[in-house]
């Protein structure tokens, strides 16, 4: 019994040790699988030129999980380069109004809109960054990462609701912002890996839109999430 124990413990090392060499410089990996982003808790002051500026009112963001993709291209066994890629990410956008002064401002008496869903958007975040890979010698590989993103959003769209009160126009500009991240790889085998990562990726954006025809509004939205992902990967 005490040998064969032995005998798999070493079988055991020399199967770790045939896949747990870490990576080689042309080595490339494609990734997949749960990326949540989980945007700041903070909420975004809303200004509205026809109040004097800035209100009580403010807005900000939910979370949302979509499939998440990377590619990682290795220039030698310790740095890399990394593409990461996504379905689209869509958030509800909430609107606060702790003082309750939209009764007012809609003519509206009862009118309570406080932490109701104001819009929908929808973003993509493709960020580029260096990796910087651990000597381990084990199959237990933790990097580091930073690199550039640059957040695309679209299809904004106010809810029914708010659209009934004259709020139309919605846009938010695109943003650059640096990323950072650390992760790490778990080889199953030479080729199969699961990889687990957290990134924060400095996101804000300027928001615009009107209210009626003459109406304008606007919010400075420091998204900045953190991005939370679980992937399967395979390398070529």
């Amino acid at each position: 019994m005490k040998k064969s124990l032995i005998t798999l413990a070493v079988l055991s090392t020399l199967s770790v040790g045939a896949f747990a060499q870490g990576y080689q410089a042309g080595d490339f990996v494609v990734r997949g699988g749960y990326t949540s982003v989980d945007p700041s808790s903070d909420k975004a002051g809303v200004y509205v030129e026809a109040l004097g500026g800035d209100t009580p009112l403010s807005v900000s963001v939910d979370d949302n999980a979509q499939l998440g993709l990377n590619f990682v291209y290795f220039l030698d066994s310790n740095w890399a380069v990394e593409v990461l890629a996504a379905t689209p990410f869509k958030h509800d956008v909430a609107i606060h109004d702790p003082q309750g002064i939209a009764a007012g401002v809609f003519g509206v008496e009862g009118l309570d809109v406080d932490d109701i869903t104001l819009a929908e958007v929808t973003h993509l975040p493709p960020t580029v960054s260096a990796l910087y890979y651990f000597d381990t010698n084990s199959a237990f590989l933790l990097y580091v990462g930073a690199g550039l993103n640059y957040t695309i959003f679209f299809d904004e769209e106010f809810k029914a609701a708010p659209k009934s009160l004259g709020f139309n126009d919605l846009e938010l500009d695109g943003s650059f912002g640096l990323a950072f991240q650390v992760g790490a790889d778990y080889q199953l085998n030479d080729n199969w890996m699961v990889n687990a990562s957290v990134r924060y990726i400095d996101i804000d954006s300027d928001v615009s839109f009107k209210i009626g025809e003459d109406i304008k509004g606007s919010a400075d939205v420091e998204v900045d999430p953190v991005v939370f992902s679980l992937m399967v990967g395979y390398k070529f």
